[in-house]
């Protein structure tokens, strides 16, 4: 009798050669120890505040336990498309260009996914969120990294991507504010890579989780941009400004036919996301901006001392 092939030789040769997250793997190595601060992952030390917890406790109390829309709820895409025109700049129709996902990673693959056909090229900037390049080359597309650098403070300009680009080249994606950087990019330099796009008729991924803290300088989404707002998919959650990390809940807004594409994926392989998640969801859109701005406020206090002590 022949010996069974090697099951490693059976697997997708993509998600085979792709190595783990170290970060994930230095994540779960702390969980086992005692009085140490992982540095590793970007996840608030603060509790999701209490009032968001105790809707949580609510719903599932009056039976909050169903299917949501694939979509997800109505009342909460028409809350994500009111906070998105005040704090962002571009106004969605929240019946059909809102999608709320289980997560930004999940919104970025299904954006890459809907996106990408085999062997087409995708922008995006290093240093990054750990997941980019993977995501892309999981959706069949070619990862094109731009090296960023320390001396101009990580920024990315037009000059950097035309360097890049080519006639394969589909889609840009954008992080800034940057994990794990922290760089910021002005509305000038935004404005460059915003015409850098529109005459390479490219599709912007533009993942903004960190804009609640900036402190420099306000926040500029290139979304807000003359002419982007037809061809980006802007993705936000509530992770890091909410602190709600372990709800896993984002949100991807973009047009219709574009929204449309990333919801066959989700319908088909999610679902939805968690009633519970979207349920409190809708209490922090509501009612968690005072304890959002004491948690950016602690943040800020430490980033100053930081800067004053040890820069």
């Amino acid at each position: 009798m022949n010996a069974s092939p090697s099951l490693r030789n059976r697997l997708n040769t993509v998600v085979r050669d792709i190595p783990r997250s170290g970060i994930r793997d230095f994540f779960d190595i702390v969980t086992t120890m005692k009085d140490v601060i992982s540095l590793g992952i970007g996840e608030p030390d603060f509790d999701t505040p209490w009032h968001v917890r105790e809707s949580t406790v609510f719903a599932l109390e009056r039976g909050a336990t169903h299917y949501t829309s694939n979509l997800g709820y109505l009342e909460l895409r028409k809350a994500l498309a009111k906070y998105v025109r005040k704090h962002f700049g571009a106004e969605y129709n929240p019946e059909s260009e809102v999608l709320v996902t289980v997560g930004v990673s999940e919104a970025l693959d299904l954006a890459l996914r809907a996106l990408i056909n085999p062997g087409d090229e995708v922008l995006y900037h290093e240093p990054c969120y750990v997941s980019y390049r993977a995501t892309i080359l999981f959706a069949g597309g070619i990862p094109l990294a731009v090296e960023t650098k320390p001396e101009n403070g990580f920024r990315l300009t037009r000059a950097m991507l035309e360097a890049q680009c080519t006639p394969k080249t589909k889609v840009l994606m954008l992080n800034f504010p940057n994990n794990p950087t922290g760089a910021i990019m002005s509305r000038e330099d935004l404005e460059d890579i915003a015409a850098f796009a529109r005459e390479r008729d490219l599709i912007v991924i533009t993942d903004e989780i960190y804009a609640e803290l900036t402190y420099d300088a306000p926040h500029t989404s290139i979304v807000s941009l003359p002419g982007l707002r037809d061809r980006t998919i802007f993705l936000h959650g509530f992770s890091k400004a909410w602190a709600m990390t372990g709800f896993r809940l984002g949100y991807a807004c973009g047009p219709a036919e574009l929204i449309e594409a990333m919801m066959k994926i989700h319908q088909y392989a999610i679902l939805c996301a968690p009633i519970l998640s979207q349920e409190a969801a809708i209490e922090a859109l509501a009612n968690g901006f005072p304890a959002m701005e004491k948690m950016r406020r602690a943040y800020e206090m430490r980033r100053n001392y930081i800067v004053t002590e040890f820069l």
